[in-house]
Formats: structure tokens, sequence, C-alpha cells
């Protein structure tokens, strides 16, 4: 029997010392899908932040229509302008002031960001994928990182999006193909088993 056709979900645990969280697009646009997974994902940044490690937040936005235009045209011209409180992170997020924040204009938070070379010159193999949402920027996100040589570790309850159907289709794309699915339970024990 050929090894694609059995499915399983793969159970790994992120190394403290080349993982890093990236917290994609907690801003007021997305606020209503956000606001029930806020509470998990502020445990996960907090539980990283106390293994010391790093925390990277995206904010998308666009200067213009034509600055994306084919997201413009997809969603009908509803997009997120920068500068708008729309494309403002959330103030209820546990983000610092010195955090950084990666802008893109694209779902995934890899294309023309220079996310890759940062997190090289970090010396990070593996990313935690957390935030908004789970079937767009997550997904896209976690599937350009693992085709780059990443390691991928995706968050099942600091993930949302705009149903339950889409967001278990896009977990059980990640465990399929891409990712081992983590909770805050998960990489609490995780971190804890690093720091003995």
């Amino acid at each position: 029997m050929n090894s694609y056709k059995k499915f399983e979900i793969r159970k790994r645990d992120p190394d403290p010392k080349s993982v890093a969280l990236l917290v994609i697009d907690i801003q007021n646009h997305f606020e209503s899908i956000t606001r029930p997974i806020l509470p998990a994902l502020n445990s996960t940044i907090d539980l990283c932040r106390r293994s010391s490690v790093p925390v990277l937040f995206t904010r998308h936005c666009h200067k213009s229509p034509a600055d994306n235009s084919m997201l413009y045209e997809w969603w009908n011209g509803e997009i997120i302008i920068d500068g708008t409180p729309d494309s403002q992170l959330i103030p209820d997020l546990h983000r610092s002031d010195s955090d950084s924040v990666i802008l893109k204009n694209t779902y995934s938070a890899f294309r023309e960001t220079g996310l890759e070379e940062r997190l090289k010159e970090m010396g990070v193999e593996e990313v935690i994928v957390s935030g908004v949402m789970t079937n767009l920027c997550c997904e896209t996100t976690a599937r350009d990182a693992f085709v780059r040589g990443f390691r991928v570790f995706f968050s099942t309850d600091a993930t949302a999006t705009s149903s339950s159907e889409l967001h278990e289709a896009t977990l059980k794309n990640m465990a399929f193909g891409f990712a081992y699915l983590v909770d805050c339970n998960t990489l609490q024990h995780s971190f804890s088993k690093s720091n003995n």
C-alpha cells in the first residue's frame, strides 16, 4: 500500500531553540473572526515569550487598489487600505512595541516581505502559524513556509476563519501534507519538556 493512502495525524514537538511564532493579520478588519480565538492566541503568544520563542506579527494592507489588483478583483474591491482603522492590529493583542510587524499585500507572509531572510538570520528552522484567516493567509503562509524548507506547526485553536467547515478543511489539508497540528495545551507541554 502506498504511504499517501494511509492518512495519519503526525506528532512532533517544536524546538523552542529554532522555532518562531507567526501571528497572521490580527487586525480590526477581522475583529469578529478573531474575538473567539483571542484568549487562545494570547496564551500562545505568552507561552512562546516565556520560552524565548520569537514572535512576529503581520498586517495585511494595501496602499491602493493597484497594490494587488487580483485581490481587489477577487474581493469586489473590499481590501484593507493601510492607514485606516481596519488596517491596525487589534488593541487586545498581546504585542509589545518592540515586536516586528511585517506588512504584506497578499495571502502569503513570505511574498516580497523579507520574512524568509529574517527568519534565517535569526536561525529559525520551524514556524508556528497562528492568526486569521485559517483557509487564506494562514494556510497560504504555512504552505509557503513548507515549500521553503521550514518545518511547520499549525495552531488549531489560535486560528480562525469565517466558518467551521473552512477551518476544518484547512486543518485536514495541513495535517495531510504540510504541518504538525498544535494547540495551547500541546505547546505548553512541549515547551515545559524542553525547559526541564
